[in-house]
């Protein structure tokens, strides 16, 4: 690559990164509350919260690498600008589309990260956050064993244990079951263990008692017992994860899409085909943003006021690319024969920037063209 190619290129990772660094910050600190607000409350600890949250990341760094390619794209540009390094370039006899080319290598390098994230990454955390899930769903110790509380695990369901052993042992239960209207029962027990059975865990009680109060009649019956299970799968919701996301697939089962997977992921084949190409979309919408931020700088004459003008446009143009990118979706979910119109948004912003590129070296056709149009709508 020539000299400014890499001097260009090397102002465009650094802005990128930055920006990159900064837009994954926020969007973790978004999703780290409401996954604060969740574990904290069902009793989980910081190092749970932290394994989530970094679970979490390669998916948000995936959408933010293409937001922060834009940023770094027209704030390099811009600094090129007003520096006049551009306007000195543009004199050497750089078209545009000369300029471009190392524009285009950091699009394509973003994009590659980003398709790695997409294909590889994102779907290795979405598993391994689906199965901690299942085990935090399955730890009954952290969400329904307490000691020294009154828990209400369900509605019309009060649980209290004075003390949990260094053994396992719960010392002092005592349990009240009011979800019946016509009756409600009190269990007592000096001690009891929690097993691990098939069908859901069981809470085995020891030499307590059972009061049951028949509201109707107003009669207590009382009965003791010197062992007694008591099923509070039911009270938890402990059910394991039996069937996948599709951000767990891989992308080889998302482009081949059988109507045994459909059915596993509760989904049709037109969504999966639809997702397995998206994998390939997105990373390049990285390019687009890139190119798209670049060119539409190069817009206009050189103003010592700066370019908020072309940065509104650009801004507007990523608009209009991503309402675009809505539609094709809707309509590649419903038909698996439509799936082609995923890459639509990237043509399309690929021609806007090469559009955009080819203005940029004829700036009085430009010129010609708004005026014009002012005229006639005179």
């Amino acid at each position: 690559m020539a000299r400014f190619d890499r001097y260009l290129l090397s102002q465009l990772m650094v802005f990128f990164g930055f920006f990159a660094l900064v837009l994954v910050m926020v969007y973790w600190v978004n999703r780290a509350v409401l996954l604060f607000d969740q574990l904290i409350a069902d009793g989980q600890s910081a190092t749970v919260f932290l394994e989530f949250t970094a679970l979490t990341l390669p998916n948000v760094i995936r959408i933010v690498l293409p937001v922060a390619a834009f940023a770094g794209s027209v704030y390099a540009t811009n600094r090129l600008s007003s520096e006049s390094e551009l306007v000195v370039v543009q004199a050497m006899g750089f078209s545009g589309f000369r300029l471009a080319r190392p524009v285009l290598v950091f699009g394509m390098i973003v994009a590659l990260l980003t398709g790695i994230l997409s294909h590889i990454l994102v779907p290795i955390s979405a598993g391994l956050l689906a199965e901690r899930s299942a085990e935090i769903r399955e730890n009954i110790t952290a969400r329904f064993l307490t000691e020294g509380e009154f828990l209400h695990p369900t509605d019309g369901i009060t649980f209290y244990i004075r003390e949990i052993s260094p053994q396992g042992e719960l010392l002092d239960v005592f349990m009240s079951d009011s979800r019946n209207p016509d009756s409600q029962v009190i269990y007592t027990a000096k001690n009891a263990f929690l097993v691990r059975e098939e069908t859901g865990p069981k809470l085995v009680m020891f030499d307590g008692m059972a009061q049951t109060l028949d509201t109707k009649e107003n009669r207590l019956f009382t009965t003791r017992f010197s062992d007694f299970s008591y099923d509070i799968g039911a009270l938890i919701n402990v059910g394991k994860q039996d069937r996948r996301s599709v951000g767990e697939l891989s992308t080889r089962e998302l482009l081949w899409p059988t109507e045994e997977l459909a059915k596993e992921v509760k989904t049709s084949r037109a969504y999966l085909l639809y997702s397995g190409h998206e994998r390939f979309a997105q990373p390049l919408l990285a390019v687009v943003t890139a190119l798209i931020g670049f060119a539409t700088l190069l817009i206009g004459n050189y103003s010592r006021f700066g370019v908020m003008r072309q940065i509104l446009a650009a801004i507007v143009i990523l608009v209009l690319i991503k309402a675009l990118d809505s539609t094709m979706v809707q309509l590649a979910q419903r038909d698996v024969k439509l799936w082609g119109l995923v890459y639509v948004p990237v043509l399309v912003g690929l021609s806007i920037s090469a559009l955009l590129l080819w203005l940029s070296e004829r700036p009085g056709r430009l010129k010609r063209m708004f005026t014009r149009r002012r005229g006639a709508t005179a």
